[in-house]
């Protein structure tokens, strides 16, 4: 029998990640906020549901939703820089207690590697490494992942991704021709999306539940040779970097993650 799964956020990372696992047998449904997107994610043989989270309440038909599906897939950004004031914690009660309610086995959550602080000696954090950033994003993010993790009514995996890019997506785009930017030498904490679907998969092929990952590819150039080579290998202009100020950084560790699912990341920075 094809396992079913929900996964709550088909945006740019969840959408590919429903296809992937659509094409790997899985029977998938997938949620969004936009009315507009749901006819895009029925084409792809996703079952689409309209589901919003509130801070006092789930709208939609968020029962339908996990109904009969064996893992659920928490994939939403905070969307703080956006609207600062929301309690994104708030909204994540609620939807952990109509998971609790319903017959979900195992949850997966995306969260970030910015539930660890920066600092000027550039610490590094590997999975089993508290978290101790102290940003309102942060904080509600690790108060997320604690809610989850006490919740004794299914298992849950944590995945703290760096910074996503693909292709289209890079960060060096937003940075390029920008001038005075901080922390030149502070190390890049940066991860593929291929690698993020990858990783999922691999979890939920191999059932590996109950863990803490952080994943982020495992070279850690420092930001101004980073992005300054690749702006200049795609023809950008070149960011320009403060290298008067004191740098803040981090250095996230994979190896939990690259040892426990003998997983080698596929695309290179």
């Amino acid at each position: 029998m094809k396992k079913k799964i929900s996964i709550i956020g088909c945006g740019w990372l969840g959408f590919p990640l429903a296809k992937t696992l659509v094409d790997k047998g899985y029977i998938v449904k997938g949620s969004s906020t936009s009315k507009e997107k749901l006819k895009t994610i029925s084409d792809a043989n996703i079952e689409a549901f309209h589901i919003v989270l509130n801070e006092d309440g789930v709208s939609g038909n968020y029962i339908d939703f996990l109904k009969g599906s064996e893992s659920v897939i928490i994939n939403i950004p905070p969307g703080l820089r956006r609207n600062p004031n929301k309690n994104h914690v708030a909204e994540l009660q609620h939807l952990i207690h109509a998971i609790a309610s319903s017959n979900i086995k195992n949850v997966i959550y995306i969260s970030s590697t910015s539930v660890f602080k920066d600092e000027t000696h550039f610490p590094a954090y590997n999975s089993n490494s508290i978290p101790n950033a102290t940003s309102n994003s942060s904080k509600q993010l690790i108060a997320i992942e604690n809610l989850l993790k006490k919740n004794n009514n299914f298992n849950t995996t944590i995945i703290r991704f760096g910074g996503l890019f693909d292709s289209e997506r890079h960060p060096a785009k937003y940075l390029a021709g920008k001038t005075n930017l901080s922390n030149p030498k502070a190390p890049v904490n940066l991860i593929h999306k291929e690698d993020c679907i990858n990783i999922i998969t691999l979890i939920l092929k191999h059932n590996i539940w109950n863990e803490v990952f952080n994943a982020v590819h495992p070279n850690h150039p420092t930001k101004k040779d980073y992005y300054t080579s690749y702006c200049k290998k795609h023809q950008l202009d070149l960011p320009k970097f403060n290298d008067a100020e004191k740098n803040e950084g981090k250095i996230i560790e994979s190896t939990n993650l690259e040892q426990l699912l003998t997983y080698s990341f596929k695309q290179a920075l």
